[in-house]
Formats: structure tokens, sequence, C-alpha cells
């Protein structure tokens, strides 16, 4: 069983900047959303037998360690789970992106335009490097695993644990409020926190 959180608000989203490689600090609200996300996670499962991963990225890693103190656990950063590298749109807002590559994004699918960013990374590459996380956790499917990631690399980790088509998979919610439940069989489940005010 995979339980699969995303970091918590930081403030490049607040500012709505798409972060990729880029990192920036969990806001009050972001801290707030980890906490509510440990508390939650430490209801639902029994901490001695949890792998805790993350991706090495700041904002990640930071909820990734709140909500492992929630659970008395240490977190071991995997770099396969970083977020989707965005090259040259990482930083800007969707406005800055359409002024300086005009049509870009709407050139492609709602939320497929990430994978095509001058000098980013592709939809490909984000589902090897997520495929062999998964190859190397149904080795041992005994274990629970919590998983602190990304918006984009969160989705593609979904769509493929859960065998879904890519244009499906890239639409796939995003919530910084929320632990999602991956059980055996592909399914999904979404176990809402408390909210943070």
């Amino acid at each position: 069983m995979i339980y699969l959180l995303r970091h918590g608000q930081t403030e490049f989203n607040a500012a709505g900047r798409y972060q990729g490689r880029l990192d920036s600090p969990l806001t009050p609200r972001g801290l707030a959303q980890a906490q509510q996300m440990g508390a939650a996670l430490a209801a639902l499962v029994e901490p001695a037998g949890v792998v805790f991963m993350a991706s090495p990225l700041g904002r990640a890693l930071r909820t990734a360690q709140i909500v492992g103190a929630s659970l008395g656990r240490s977190v071991t950063t995997d770099p396969r789970l970083i977020e989707v590298g965005l090259g040259e749109w990482e930083g800007r807002t969707a406005a800055e992106i359409d002024t300086g590559w005009p049509g870009q994004r709407d050139a492609f699918p709602r939320n497929e335009w990430v994978f095509h960013a001058p000098g980013g990374e592709s939809y490909d590459s984000v589902a090897t490097r997520i495929g062999d996380v998964l190859t190397g956790i149904a080795a041992d499917p005994e274990r629970v695993r919590v998983i602190v990631t990304h918006a984009f690399t969160g989705r593609v980790l979904r769509g493929l644990f859960a065998g879904l088509p890519r244009h499906r998979a890239v639409r796939l919610e995003i919530p910084q409020d929320a632990v999602l439940r991956l059980d055996a069989g592909g399914s999904i489940v979404r176990i809402p926190v408390a909210p943070v005010s």
C-alpha cells in the first residue's frame, strides 16, 4: 500500500509560479497542511512498518520531515521523485510563459504543455524514473510506503499505478490538503485531512 502526499503550499504556489526543479519555502499554510497530513497519517498507519520516501527538493523534504515527525519516522530522499523539470519556464507564471512563448501552452491538451517546456523534461522521462520506483515497491509489497512528491510527478505516479492513459493521468487532482491511498489493484482513494484555516 502507498500513501501519496503532495508537498504543502509554497510561496511560488501562492504567487502562481511554476516551480519545476526550482524551490521556494513552504508558506504558513503549507506548514499547517503538512502538520494536518501528518496527523491524518498517524491515525491510519502503524509507524513501525512504514517506509518513508520523499523528493529531495526542499518543499517536499520539509513537508516529509513534518509528516515523518508525526509518525516518529525518518525520511529517505529519492531523486527519482523530483518534480518535472520545466526548463526555461521554471519560476514563471502562466502569463509570463504566454508572453515569452506565445501559443506554446495552447498547442497541447490541458496539462500536457508542462512536458514540452524548452529545455524541460518529457513525460516519457518522468514515467521511466517513476516506473522504476513502482517496480521497486512491487518487489516488496508487504511494506507500507509514504511518498511525498510534487504535482506533476504525483500525477504520473498515480497514472502508472492505476494503469491510466496519459491524457487522464495529467488531469488528476493535485491536492495539498489530502492523503491519497493507492491500494492493490490500482484503486486510488482520497482521504481528506482536517481543513487548514
